[in-house]
């Protein structure tokens, strides 16, 4: 009788050995290499190499592709393109919604940021312009924030180009009389904020969290009128405008994803940062001059009880 349950949980521990064996070596189920994008801001960095180095350790071929925050639908909609981790819902265009809603694109579920944008500007500026924070007082002091180039009108400095034009827009329809200049990439417009913030110049700027900055130095948020619901920014007027809708961050993929990659799939879709995470991995990058590959790696031996489980293949 001892014999006999030795020989049969031997014989089940063979099947459950070799059951688990099967089901890792079926990791990775293509050898084609999973194609992260890589959009132009620090943060976004440093979420897509946490994913794509937890998807290496799962064995997967990872191929880093930058593109812009607009045209990158397009590419995970046709396939061309594979996962972003970071898809802020409020700076998105109109092709986004409409791929999500035909199935082309799938959300794998929130990062797990709490994020904030608008229009920041530091301290000094509300002696120049009384009435601040509120958006209203800037009709009144626009040359406080003006430059040679833009006199009369304030200068603001938004997003680069292919972010999109959100400031743009309200800027023109609430006839705010500044001139909108598109940053020319995150790194240079942290470079303007800081000198503006040394030298006591002029400086209003669009600018979201989690971002190392608000760790670094003081920064006001210009405020607008509270309203209920979805703040519509492309259709506000002065004395009611709502200014800017704030973003869910999401994770999303090609709509084949799951089907030829289902382990990572299923990663994907557990990965959680938060604004901790990231405002400590940008304050390295950007500030400490840091490698993001580093910091990473940094990251990843601090939190291995935290992401452990989120490879584990079952």
């Amino acid at each position: 009788m001892f014999k006999k349950y030795t020989v049969s949980t031997l014989i089940a521990a063979a099947v459950f050995f070799t059951s688990s064996a099967t089901s890792i070596a079926a990791v990775p189920e293509s050898n084609d290499p999973i194609k992260v994008v890589m959009n132009d801001w620090t943060g976004q960095h440093f979420s897509t190499k946490v994913a794509g180095e937890l998807l290496k350790k799962m064995g997967y071929t990872i191929e880093y592709v930058s593109a812009g925050a607009l045209p990158q639908h397009a590419g995970l909609a046709q396939g061309n393109l594979h996962v972003q981790t970071e898809v802020w819902t409020n700076n998105v265009g109109d092709l986004y919604p409409k791929a999500v809603e035909s199935g082309k694109i799938v959300v794998l579920g929130d990062l797990g940021l709490e994020p904030k944008e608008g229009w920041i500007y530091p301290p000094y500026m509300e002696e120049k312009c009384p009435g601040l924070p509120s958006y209203e007082a800037l009709y009144k002091c626009a040359q406080a924030f003006a430059t040679a180039e833009t006199f009369p009108k304030g200068r603001l400095i938004t997003y680069p180009a292919d972010w999109g034009t959100r400031s743009r827009d309200i800027v023109s329809s609430i006839k705010l009389p500044f001139q909108a200049v598109a940053g020319g990439s995150e790194g240079a417009m942290i470079a303007e904020l800081e000198s503006a913030y040394a030298t006591q110049s002029p400086m209003i700027m669009m600018m979201w969290q989690p971002h190392w900055i608000f760790a670094a130095k003081d920064y006001h948020w210009v405020e607008w009128n509270p309203i209920e619901g979805e703040c519509v920014e492309e259709d506000q007027k002065k004395g009611s405008a709502c200014g800017f809708q704030q973003a869910s961050v999401h994770k999303v993929a090609w709509s084949g994803f799951e089907e030829k990659w289902p382990a990572a799939f299923k990663m994907l879709t557990k990965l959680e940062l938060t604004n901790k995470d990231e405002n400590w991995a940008i304050l390295e990058v950007d500030n400490n001059s840091r490698d993001v590959d580093d910091v990473v790696t940094e990251w990843l031996s601090s939190n291995e009880s935290k992401w452990k489980a989120w490879t584990v293949v079952q």
